[in-house]
């Protein structure tokens, strides 16, 4: 009784440890099969939907969040009325519309404050764009702004993350998770889903929270590309460790994987064990993505004169183009500093400069390629900035957080180009015509990948979630 005991269990140890071979093995059967051979064998990189639910608009997103809030009314949503009542009240009927933050709640003024650079009528399309933004300005006619973005938050951190994950606490997937678990890998080599930092930190709150993944599987959070040599943290072997080492030490952790897996029937065994796996990979792909020095000189222009700059956004900006052009599907690009609640009239200029040649500059570069037909770039801000001075209107006075509207624009991706979405107030205080919510936002960005944001669900503690929570509606007037 005993022996056949024991041959029962030497057989099924001997099952498991065969089934555990296959995640071993996993890079070998990608190298010689090619990316079907790779799906089969890690079915972590295939999408849950198999293909979109329709024929997409775009194949991959570029995110370019200005974290602590761009203000809208110096830059992309031109208020002639602002100009007139320069240094007067705001009229309280207009203001009393709006949600105050704790910052400007208690002032005894609202001074209205005019633009801080002059707007002109720019391309064919005649949009209106500050003289901040001139390089932006040259692309007007490839633009679609979206003028009536609103939301209902006004502070950093929940407005963050309800903007990435459709809910304003931890624990919700990111936008580009939503999108990773929805369509899989198109690339063997690199994460579906970088995010890349750039400018000063004011103390604006950031965690990976905005690009994590929430209940989803855990290889559909967003990797974090950083400067210097090391790109990803912990990817090259350390000191003494050769590749051959580190392939053995996968091989032997994909076997254990395998049993542990079978016993346990945990999903995220297998999708740490994908991430292992592509970690391997990016020893010789992330190198190779972050060398730029083959670009030519024409190109490196596009972006500016900080490209060559670690950490800057103008080298994040041509590192996007650079992993869009290999099928990474979502890359968010934040650049911080936007957070003027002082100086603003010294600040803003040079904030700006910051990130006008290089975002026009990868609009331009992606269009010369033929990549902007199928790449959606979005670039905008949690939420705008008062058309009031927060303080007295005296030399060093700024502009508070402002959630009732604020402009994004977006180019690529089938959007209509030269068009301007919605209208604000006289004092771009509050909606007028044609409000977008974020929720409605991430729905048209869902949409414009092939997915229906109402039908990608997943159930979780008893609840299916989705991006959009329980709203979202997709903005088809935007749409080419």
């Amino acid at each position: 009784m005993t022996k056949r005991v024991l041959d029962v269990n030497q057989s099924r140890r001997s099952f498991l440890l065969r089934a555990g071979v296959g995640l071993g093995t996993l890079s070998l059967a990608e190298l010689l099969g090619g990316r079907d051979a790779w799906a089969a064998r890690d079915p972590q990189n295939v999408g849950v939907l198999g293909a979109p639910h329709f024929a997409p608009r775009a194949k991959r997103v570029i995110q370019l969040h200005m974290l602590g809030a761009i203000s809208h009314v110096d830059t992309m949503d031109y208020k002639p009325m602002l100009e007139k009542m320069h240094g007067q009240e705001m009229p309280e009927s207009v203001r009393s519309r709006g949600r105050l933050s704790t910052m400007s709640a208690g002032q005894s003024a609202f001074t209205v404050l005019g633009p801080l650079a002059k707007f002109k009528q720019r391309g064919q399309s005649g949009a209106w764009i500050s003289d901040l933004l001139p390089y932006t300005a040259d692309i007007a006619d490839d633009l679609c702004f979206i003028k009536t973005m609103y939301t209902e938050h006004v502070n950093h951190d929940p407005a963050s993350k309800f903007l990435h994950t459709g809910f304003q606490l931890t624990g919700r997937p990111s936008a580009g998770a939503w999108v990773s678990y929805a369509l899989g890998s198109d690339n063997q080599d690199l994460p579906n889903y970088i995010v890349m930092n750039s400018g000063i930190n004011q103390g604006v709150p950031q965690d990976a929270a905005i690009w994590g993944s929430g209940f989803l599987p855990s290889h559909h959070q967003g990797v974090m590309f950083r400067s210097g040599d090391e790109p990803v943290l912990y990817l090259s072997n350390p000191e003494g460790t050769e590749a051959r080492d580190r392939r053995e030490l996968l091989d032997a952790l994909g076997k254990l994987a395998g049993v542990q897996q079978t016993l346990s029937n945990d999903p995220d065994i297998l999708s740490r064990v994908s991430q292992y796996e592509m970690a391997y990979r990016m020893q010789a792909s992330v190198p190779e993505i972050a060398d730029i020095s083959n670009e030519p000189q024409h190109v490196l222009d596009m972006y500016g004169p900080t490209v060559k700059q670690d950490a800057t956004f103008g080298r994040n900006c041509l590192l996007a183009r650079r992993l869009a052009e290999r099928n990474v599907k979502f890359i968010t690009l934040f650049h911080q500093g936007w957070d003027m609640h002082a100086d603003i009239a010294k600040r803003l200029g040079p904030q700006c400069a910051e990130v006008d040649q290089p975002a026009a500059g990868l609009v331009k570069d992606l269009k010369q390629r033929g990549l902007l037909e199928d790449t959606l770039v979005v670039f905008g801000s949690e939420f705008g900035r008062t058309p009031f001075a927060q303080g007295a209107l005296q030399p060093g006075f700024g502009r508070d957080h402002h959630g009732g509207c604020f402009t994004w624009w977006m180019a690529g991706g089938g959007v209509k180009a030269g068009y301007s979405h919605g209208e604000t107030d006289d004092f771009s205080y509050s909606v007028a015509k044609d409000p977008v919510h974020i929720h409605d936002f991430n729905a048209t960005l869902l949409y414009i990948l092939g997915i229906d944001h109402e039908r990608l669900r997943f159930r979780y503690q008893g609840r299916d979630f989705k991006l959009t929570d329980v709203a979202g509606k997709v903005v088809k007037e935007v749409l080419a």
